[in-house]
């Protein structure tokens, strides 16, 4: 089993014949997927997502894959192949267009109608190819050939690119619910199809691989939101992605069948929402949808919002209502609030603080954790297991997912038959390349965190975000001192600000005299320099903070010469 290495160099140029995988994302995290193949000279381009920030990054809106490795090689890339719509598949496309935006866009109906209105945002139109499965493209020396998956999202595409290397099956996610709503299954045909003629490298999504079975049907849920609809006294408020077009269709047949009018909240539920109506895959019966406006004049137990939020992203219309300061919508005793998602990793506590936020304001709260709202969009363990056995690959790299759900993923390749040294493990940098029917690490290229932050793209680096979370765990401290530029001894000062640190207006008496004990001992040596006399006072005033108070706060010395 191949193995990344943090001391690997830079990849050795590209044997002739050869495939060159890079994935820029997706790899022992979930989401920013990106994977770059090299072909005959040629780049072709799979997904080009968003991961979304931490609290340890504060500030930050989105993290995008770092184009430094395609910045000088823009001219080779073929297209961008998109399998799906969602956010950490086409999110850093936008940001992709801006340094290249000839760059054709590749995938579904669906998937390129999402990206289309994402990109208006943006003021970019782009250049398309809609592919539907079944249909096969040749983008340069890349043949694709395209296969239904079942996700979370319609029209989800699975991709098989052909090379003179070998044959690469990319998935996509995928799961294999045999009763989907829109009764559009895993192409698992096609698939066997692949793999009686050869599987070279099989690249499948690993995000459920720690989870055993099948998944659960999708259309298990409908029952229990009728029976959440049911028992609802007041106004049900159902939260989901803004891409679950298939869960809001669930949602929207319960509410028409228990005679309840339906407003959409959040820009990109209304968005993507149209959208899926304008092309037939969101089906809405006349009068059904209304403003949100217009439900102030219905009673309560004939209304249902559908809204962003389940993640408990803080500037969302589900969190502005648990913090009671949305503006049109405000949380009563009795409402019933459906959150109807997984918890994607990392999100746990402000989830949850959502839900006591709601639940504080006498909302009924139903979560996954309570009744059946939610099923994954993603094959857990059994379903990944078939398809290694019905696709017989000679390597496998687990892709789409964090390094435990890799390893996971990894260990069922190995136990399906899959020789250990041909399962790549690998992460976000790493090269592969495909040489004479084996899979190999050969070096690493730059994969960091790229971070958006407002309107700036890649300005805030690791040292910004530092010191954003010792101001925001710490606080910060800033010492004034006006001092004689010819004698270097204190003229006023120090003044001591501090914010928050402490509410305490003396907390830093003690470190006045400290202060003008190290100007004093500075101006006896003939130290005058401004920039020399603000590293003594940050290191003294910081040393007496630390051994006071056992704190670090940002010290900020300020030095005026007079």
């Amino acid at each position: 089993m191949s193995h990344p290495h943090p001391g690997l160099g830079e990849p050795p140029e590209l044997p002739a014949g050869a495939l060159r995988i890079v994935p820029l994302g997706g790899l022992a995290e979930i989401g920013r997927n990106m994977t770059v193949f090299e072909h005959a000279g040629r780049l072709l381009i799979v997904d080009c997502g968003v991961l979304f920030p931490e609290t340890d990054q504060p500030g930050v809106d989105l993290i995008l894959p770092d184009f430094t490795y395609l910045r000088d090689r823009w001219d080779d890339v073929e297209a961008v192949v998109l399998t799906h719509g969602h956010e950490d598949h086409i999110g850093a496309v936008p940001y992709l267009l801006r340094e290249k935006p000839d760059v054709p866009l590749v995938g579904s109906r669906l998937t390129l109608a999402l990206v289309e209105g994402k990109l208006q945002e943006h003021r970019i139109k782009p250049y398309t190819l809609e592919v539907r499965e079944g249909q096969t493209e040749q983008l340069g020396p890349f043949g694709c050939e395209f296969f239904a998956v079942n996700h979370s999202i319609p029209d989800a595409l699975g991709v098989a690119i052909r090379t003179a290397a070998g044959v690469v099956l990319h998935t996509g996610d995928f799961k294999m619910d045999q009763l989907p709503l829109d009764g559009r299954i895993t192409d698992l045909g096609g698939w066997a199809r692949l793999g009686r003629d050869g599987v070279d490298l099989l690249m499948s999504d690993s995000t459920n691989a720690e989870v055993p079975g099948f998944v659960t049907p999708e259309r298990e849920i409908a029952p229990v939101l009728d029976d959440v609809f049911r028992q609802a006294q007041r106004r049900v408020i159902v939260a989901c992605f803004a891409s679950h077009v298939h869960r809001v269709q669930q949602v929207l047949d319960a509410a028409r069948a228990h005679h309840r009018r339906v407003a959409f909240i959040g820009r990109s539920m209304v968005r993507n929402m149209g959208i899926a109506r304008d092309l037939g895959y969101l089906a809405i019966p006349p009068g059904l949808i209304v403003d949100l406006a217009e439900l102030e004049d219905l009673p309560p137990e004939q209304v249902c919002l559908v809204s962003t939020g389940s993640q408990g992203e803080p500037m969302s219309a589900l969190s502005r209502m648990a913090n009671r300061d949305h503006r049109q919508v405000r949380i009563e005793s009795g409402d019933t609030v459906v959150l109807a998602s997984s918890l994607v990793p990392g999100n746990e506590t402000a989830v949850w603080r959502v839900v006591n936020g709601l639940t504080r304001w006498g909302a009924n709260v139903v979560h996954k954790e309570t009744a059946l709202v939610h099923v994954s969009g993603h094959a857990p363990a059994g379903e990944l297991l078939y398809v290694l056995n019905m696709t017989r690959p000679s390597n496998v790299m687990p892709i789409h997912g964090e390094w435990r759900h890799l390893r996971a993923h990894a260990e069922l390749a190995v136990l399906s038959g899959v020789p250990r040294d041909n399962v790549v493990l690998a992460e976000d940098g790493v090269v592969v390349d495909l040489v004479d029917g084996r899979a190999r690490i050969v070096g690493a290229v730059p994969a960091g965190y790229v971070y958006v932050d407002g309107l700036a793209v890649g300005d805030v680096g690791e040292e910004s975000l530092k010191d954003r979370r010792i101001l925001g765990g710490e606080g910060f401290v800033t010492v004034v001192v006006v001092v004689d530029s010819v004698t270097g001894k204190v003229a006023a000062g120090p003044e001591i600000l501090a914010r928050g640190f402490s509410e305490d207006a003396a907390a830093f008496e003690g470190a006045r005299p400290i202060i003008e004990d190290v100007l004093a001992g500075a101006a006896k040596e003939g130290v005058s320099d401004a920039h020399q006399l603000q590293q003594l006072v940050r290191r003294a005033v910081g040393k007496w903070v630390s051994d006071t108070y056992r704190r670090r706060p940002m010290i900020i010395p300020v030095v005026i010469e007079v």
